[in-house]
Order: C-alpha cells, then structure tokens, then sequence
C-alpha cells in the first residue's frame, strides 16, 4: 500500500502539538532518570562490579546505536504509537502488532517498578507515627508503606496527564532538571569517597557468566528512550525537533550512568548499596559478608550517601529529597508515554477502540491513561521489583529488533519517503543495535526460565507459585500469546480499512 492511501480516518481524534526540542529533552531524560536512582543495582548481586560494568557497556552501545536508528522513523513518521506503526509500514500487521505489544509491556510495567521505589524513597520523608500506622493497617494484607504511596502516586500523576499534555510536559521538564541537578551533585559529593579498592571488592561473584542475568538491570539504566518517539505527533515541528531532543537526551543519560555506577559503588563496595547496613558484616580478611534473610533495597543512592553523611544531616534529606523528584519524574513521563502508545493502538484497531479516543476539551487520552492506571496498580499489589523490571526489559529487546528490522525495510519499500533525518553509518550502525538486542532477549529469555524452580517444583521441594513467581519469562511469552490470540480472534476480522490507511499516513 503506497503512501498515497486515505488520510487520516475521520474518527480519530487529534492530539495537542505543543512541545519543542527542549522539552522533547526532558521526556527523553525524565522518562529514563528513575534508572539511575534505583534498580540497576539489583544487576550486582550476580553480576558484580565488573559483570554489570561489562553489562552496561555493552547496553550503552546498543542504546546509542539504537537511538541513531530509531530517530531516522521518529523523524519521517511522527505517530503516537511509535514501534508499531513503523512495524506495519515496514513489516506489515502482525510484526507490527508484535512490536506494539512489546511496547505496551514495556511502558505498563515500568512505572509499577518505579512506584516502588518512590515507595521506598519516600518513607525517609514520611513521619514515625504514619508510617507505623500505615504499616499496621496494611500489613494484614501483606502490603507495607511503599504499596499506598505507589497507589496515591498514580492516582495523582494520573490525574496531572489527563489535565493537559502541556501541564505534564511542564512539570516533566521542572522535575528533570532538578533530578539531573541532583545525580550530578551527588557525584560531586561521592567522587571524593572512591576508592579503587571498593569498587574492585568482590567484583566478578559469579564469575563472567554474571554478566548474562545483570543485562536486564543495565538496560533498566535507559529505559524508555524511545518513548520520545511517542511525543513525535505532539511536537511543534517533528521533523526537527525530535532528532534535537532524542540524541540530547541520549548522551546525557550516557553521562549519568555511568557516574552512578562508579561512585556510587566505589563509596564501599558493592554489596553495600544492595543491602542495609544492618544486614552486612566484615570477615577477618575484610571482605563483606551478607547475612542469609538479607533482602534487595530499592535505594542505592542513599545508601551509598549513608557510608559517610548521617542521615539526619541536611545535605543527606535534601539529597534524597530532590532524588524523590528524578523517580516523579520517570514515574510522570512513562504514565505519559504509555497512555499515548495504548491510545494509539486503539485508535488504529490494534485494541478497542474505545481506548483511542481523546477527551475533546484536554486533548488528552483519558481511557488508555485509566487503563494503565488500572493494571499498574494490580501490578503494584501483585508483583516485585525485580520481575517488573524484567519484564519491561524483555519487552524492551523485542520492540529494538522489531524497530531495527522495520527501518532496514522501510529503506528498501519507501525509499522516497522523506527522511529529515538519516541515520549515519546505516546499515552497519542498526545492524549493531539489532545483534546486541536479540543477544540481549534470548539471554534473557533463558536466564529468566527459573529452571532450576522447576526441577524443584517436579521434584516436590518448591510450590508451583514460588516456581511461578521466578519464571517472569513465561509469564511474557503468556502475555504475547494471549495477545496473538485477541489479533487472530478479533483484530483481524475487525480492522476497518481506514484504521491500516492511518499506518501509511507521513504528516
């Protein structure tokens, strides 16, 4: 079908343009800084330094490579649905399909993750007496503090996107700055405390096989980048804008994680901004031992501050204060870019239609935005964070190969559509994205199977739910193939031709 086809169909609503370079910036950024806050530290526990320092150089290329590519469809085809309408254009309906609910897994469990972890953070702000009667009152039900100020969390960020998508950019780009602020002031705070010894301390546990199950959480440092492509339609001049703010946001990141990650390790080793202090203790050689109960914290930054400033101390509450705001601001911008990737795939067919409508006075996307409230907050009832980040993760390398594959085929089906913006050293530059995304899915895949469970569930040592609760690979390939099955039973026989009309649209 050729670019030529009916315009836009007449019943799809129109979005706001309303952002510029600058703000495109700060999506970019604050949909990914929650990253650099927490998360990727979960990647040392098998990784190590060096395992997830070979973890996160080996992401970072691919991001960078990926970023490069991606722009180039940003840029000739700016659609609030991103992946999947490339997918259809380039690859026709089903990979297209595939790629979009790649992205919906994506960008739907992300910000439970993130919810956690602003949880977590804000329990250093909340007074005594509330959170023991918030602990006292949810406990019956095996929840904690972190669960109700997730729930409150959504509710009003929520309520902030379907207001306007001009009130959240604004809000996004504020807190951004400040977040950004803070990560580089905590480097200036910590860089004096590194020591070479700290961060070479224990650094490959489980030896270079460790490098394989911490890619998920190096991934977790970028993230949702590409959700900038999913403001493309809301941009002033796409065409321009998006390529500005996507690399810009880009190396920014690049610079944040990686001073995150050094110094926040070299402080005193890895192992203490994994656990609390309470958990961890000192043999006579002066390695560090972890007691066997210990369990995963959702907040490297603090403890790493914790090694040398008092808690009580102003600069450590304002630290964390202003730390708080880089999750707000992941926390805003994927509720944002996830409402405009379900309203997309409504309004082309891809999911009812009825989530494809825009609110006629705030332009916003009000059901796909209530939607993803929805199933984020069962996420947040129901699941941890280190299978929510898994889980976003494998949806993440799925939606990179559709998207590299897609411009590979786009080059060679439209070559006259205008490209604003070509990537540069194409093909050798998405090509590289796409080798390091299908190693980085596969690994995943098989890391995450929790074949050992299995056996101890077969063998009668384990119940089925603690099998369960570690394979998050089936728990995705459940997902896709429920997915299939609603595009085979009904997506198929009710697509409507305008709906694939709206794939070929350019302006």
């Amino acid at each position: 079908m050729s670019s030529s086809t009916p315009s836009q169909p007449s019943h799809a609503p129109a979005l706001e343009r309303a952002l510029g370079p600058v703000m495109l910036w700060g999506l970019g950024v604050g949909y990914v800084i929650s990253g650099e806050y927490f998360g990727w530290n979960l990647g040392l526990i098998t990784g190590g330094t060096y395992g997830l320092l070979a973890a996160f150089v080996l992401i970072t290329v691919m991001y960078v490579t990926f970023v490069l590519s991606y722009t180039e469809m940003a840029c000739a085809i700016p659609r609030a649905g991103g992946v999947f309408v490339y997918g259809v254009r380039g690859l026709g309906l089903a990979a297209g399909y595939l790629g979009g609910i790649a992205q919906v897994v994506e960008f739907v469990f992300a910000p439970p993750a993130i919810a956690f972890a602003i949880g977590a953070y804000a329990q250093f702000w909340l007074p005594v007496e509330l959170r023991e009667s918030l602990v006292s009152q949810l406990d019956p039900w095996g929840l904690d503090a972190r669960h109700a100020v997730a729930v409150v969390a959504y509710a009003l960020f929520t309520a902030l996107n379907i207001w306007g998508v001009r009130q959240a950019a604004m809000f996004e780009l504020a807190v951004t700055v400040l977040a950004v602020g803070e990560l580089l002031l905590f480097t200036g705070v910590a860089a004096p405390q590194f020591r070479w010894s700290n961060f070479t301390a224990n650094a490959l546990p489980n030896g270079w096989w460790g490098v394989l199950p911490a890619i998920p959480f190096a991934i977790w440092f970028y993230l949702a980048i590409e959700g900038v492509a999913n403001a493309a339609e809301e941009a002033k001049n796409p065409q321009r804008d998006v390529a500005r703010g996507f690399t810009a946001a880009m190396f920014t990141l690049v610079v944040l994680a990686g001073c995150v990650l050094v110094f926040g390790v070299g402080v005193g080793g890895w192992e203490r901004i994994v656990y609390k202090a309470a958990d961890l203790s000192t043999a006579n050689d002066g390695t560090v031992v972890v007691a066997e109960a210990a369990e995963p914290q959702d907040t490297p930054l603090p403890l790493a501050l914790g090694q040398f400033i008092e808690p009580g101390h102003w600069l450590y509450r304002v630290l964390i204060g202003v730390g708080l705001l880089g999750l707000v601001a992941s926390f805003n911008g994927i509720i944002l870019v996830a409402g405009r990737a379900l309203f997309e795939m409504g309004r082309v067919g891809f999911l009812p239609h009825f989530i494809g409508r825009a609110n006629a006075t705030t332009k916003t996307p009000i059901n796909a935005l209530l939607l993803n409230f929805a199933v984020g907050t069962l996420a947040v009832v129901f699941l941890d964070t280190g299978g929510l980040i898994t889980m976003s993760a494998l949806g993440a390398a799925t939606l990179y190969i559709v998207s590299m594959i897609a411009l590979v085929q786009l080059r060679i089906r439209e070559p006259d559509l205008p490209r604003p913006y070509r990537t540069p050293g194409y093909p050798l530059v998405p090509l590289v994205a796409l080798t390091i995304a299908t190693v980085a899915l596969v690994t995943m895949l098989y890391g995450n199977l929790n074949i050992e469970g299995g056996r101890a569930w077969l063998a009668g040592k384990t119940s089925l739910g603690e099998f369960l609760r570690g394979a998050i690979t089936l728990w995705y390939l459940a997902f896709v193939a429920a997915a299939f099955a609603y595009y085979a039973l009904v997506v198929r026989s009710r697509l409507r031709w305008d709906d694939i009309a709206h794939f070929h649209r350019v302006d």
